[in-house]
């Protein structure tokens, strides 16, 4: 009888209790921002997270866990009786993540010759809720009897299509990390402009530039609609580190798309390093890529 873990990292942003209730096992990684070095998830909250953003003189960076780290906990679901393991990373493009689990499988074959467990190491090819989520509904799945091909083939099919919007209330956090220039970060703040960004297969793109805090919502929406014409339905989830905004954003995309979003997350600190702590996003699921 099959016996199934499902791993990921922190990066994935279940909130804690869609990991308890589905069963999914989530390594924390680390974050250091003016010199201090925070535990994701366990060091703090989001939100308390978001307010040493605010605070702080420099940018959050993340480490990558390890290959020693991945390579104990494979030997743990050995020494458990596991038979596979799911291991779903982030976008290799973005981070040494996947790269580190293939070398903690080759480590597993020579400390563990004799194991027979199975590894399905996954790139998601994205970041945060946009495999997050799906990776909560294959474990839902599995729980209830799926066989373990399908969901996989599902996820991957759904990470072809997955794509997020991001829009961010302010440049501040985009200029500290060098997404933009100071000298744009200074014009666009001047200016109220607000660029609206679009990410596919981990690569980000400006879909528009809007001018006014009260046009990012409509802009979002306006490129949702774009990359889902033709399809019948829309299925959606929303992330956020602004809980106000968020729920202007969920508000209209009720009005547009006739249903609320199957999930609302809090981004972490893998993705709000970047964009800033006042930034909501909107993941969708558009038209096959691959």
């Amino acid at each position: 009888m099959s016996k199934i873990a499902i791993l990921t990292d922190s990066s994935c942003d279940i909130p804690q209790e869609l990991a308890d209730k589905y069963g999914i096992d989530i390594m924390s990684i680390h974050i250091t921002l003016d010199g201090v070095d925070y535990l994701e998830r366990v060091s703090c909250t989001n939100e308390e997270f978001y307010d040493l953003m605010r605070k702080a003189k420099g940018v959050p960076s993340t480490a990558a866990l390890t290959p020693i780290q991945f390579c104990e906990k494979y030997c743990e679901y050995v020494d458990a009786g596991y038979t596979d393991v799911i291991h779903v990373t982030l976008n290799s493009a973005g981070s040494s993540t996947y790269s580190n689990a293939v070398m903690a499988q080759n480590m597993l074959r020579e400390e563990r010759p004799e194991h027979q467990m199975k590894i399905h190491l996954v790139d998601s090819h994205t970041y945060s809720m946009v495999f997050g989520w799906y990776l909560c509904e294959m474990a839902r799945k599995l729980q209830n009897g799926a066989e373990l091909r399908h969901v996989l083939d599902e996820f991957n099919d759904k990470m072809n299509r997955a794509e997020i919007i991001i829009g961010p209330y302010s440049l501040r956090q985009m200029k500290k990390s060098g997404r933009i220039s100071a000298a744009a970060a200074f014009a666009g703040e001047l200016l109220g402009l607000r660029p609206i960004i679009r990410m596919v297969d981990g690569k980000t793109q400006v879909e528009s530039k809007v001018r006014g805090d009260d046009k990012v919502v409509p802009a979002m929406i306006s490129v949702c609609k774009k990359y889902t014409e033709g399809l019948d339905d829309v299925e959606y989830l929303l992330g956020h580190t602004a809980v106000d905004q968020v729920e202007d954003l969920a508000k209209a995309c009720r009005k547009e798309f006739g249903h609320g979003p199957v999930a609302t997350f809090l981004l972490g600190g893998a993705v709000s390093a970047n964009t800033g702590p006042d930034t909501v996003a909107m993941v969708y699921l558009g038209q096959p890529r691959r």
